[in-house]
């Protein structure tokens, strides 16, 4: 009878921890797709402003403009990281064509507000991509844990799942911007 207590004991306080560092990964996930979203929206909140500074100067296509709020548009209501990732992708790509059609306009490039805003994209990429480093290693961790045996015989019961990884269309990220001067 005592060693049935013993196990018994023994099981519970493994079901116990296992489920407690499930959830602090689990929490560790929110918060870092917290901090990502945080940053995406920073970025999101940036694009009309440089599509503004950029209609102002002369030359640039009506489409070009239109594509990237579309593409800012489609970001902001992406959920999920699989869908956001695909969404951010396309919009980075659309920034990447505008500050490289900006290279055709030297009066453009000059203006102190064209060049403020080029500087806290870079930077808010930055934030970005730490943040998306952070939340993928939590999710790593967590997707390791939950397919661990034995600790998988407590994940599934309790509802712990597998996370997306956050990650950038790799295709959109190293595609050169195509660069249409036609319209001027």
């Amino acid at each position: 009878m005592g060693y049935l207590v013993v196990v018994l004991v023994a099981v519970a306080g493994f079901v116990v921890f296992t489920y407690n560092s499930l959830a602090r990964l689990r929490l560790l996930a929110d918060n870092a797709w917290a901090d990502i979203d945080v940053q995406l929206k920073r970025r999101h909140d940036l694009i009309p402003t440089l599509v503004a500074s950029v209609t102002g100067h002369a030359g640039y296509e009506r489409t070009t403009l239109e594509s990237i709020v579309a593409a800012r548009n489609r970001a902001t209501t992406a959920t999920g990281p699989r869908q956001s990732g695909e969404a951010e992708g396309a919009l980075m790509a659309q920034v990447r064509q505008i500050f490289a059609l900006a290279e055709a306009y030297p009066d453009l490039r000059a203006t102190e507000s064209f060049l403020s805003l080029q500087k806290n994209l870079s930077e808010i990429e930055d934030h970005v991509q730490n943040a998306r480093r952070y939340y993928n290693a939590v999710v790593r961790d967590l997707n390791t844990r939950i397919a661990q045996f034995p600790a998988n015989l407590v994940a599934g019961p309790f509802g712990f799942g597998a996370r997306e990884f956050f990650a950038i269309d790799d295709d959109a990220e190293r595609a050169a911007p195509r660069l249409d001067l036609g319209a001027r």
